[in-house]
């Protein structure tokens, strides 16, 4: 993953995106709704407490995975993993900003830009 400001890289990092089985939609999207953290869950797993979750299309997020350290792979159930450290600086550089005091921000409007490709 590359976070840039304008055409300035800013932050670069490795990360899991979906497998075979499940794989990350591709395209351009904004991110709409940010959690400081939550469970997640799906056919054969329950997450609790995934953190700064950042929603970017339907149910697919980019959010911390603490349970793996197997960054480079795909391997999620089609959100973007990242590490714990990485997450959070991702989440408090990306818009839309959290308020001081709350867990949670939506913005239809369109917040950070993200692209998905190969």
């Amino acid at each position: 993953m590359i976070a840039y400001e304008g055409e300035v890289e800013v932050f670069r990092t490795n990360i899991s995106s979906g497998s075979a089985w499940t794989p990350t939609v591709k395209g351009r999207f904004n991110i709409f709704h940010k959690l400081l953290s939550q469970t997640m869950s799906g056919p054969g797993y329950v997450q609790p407490d995934v953190p700064y979750v950042m929603y970017f299309y339907g149910a697919y997020a980019i959010h911390g995975a603490y349970w793996h350290n197997d960054f480079g792979r795909p391997r999620s159930h089609g959100c973007v993993n990242l590490s714990v450290p990485d997450s959070k600086w991702l989440f408090d550089w990306a818009d839309p900003p959290l308020a001081a005091g709350a867990t949670q921000v939506w913005d239809s409007t369109g917040g950070t830009l993200v692209v998905v490709h190969e």
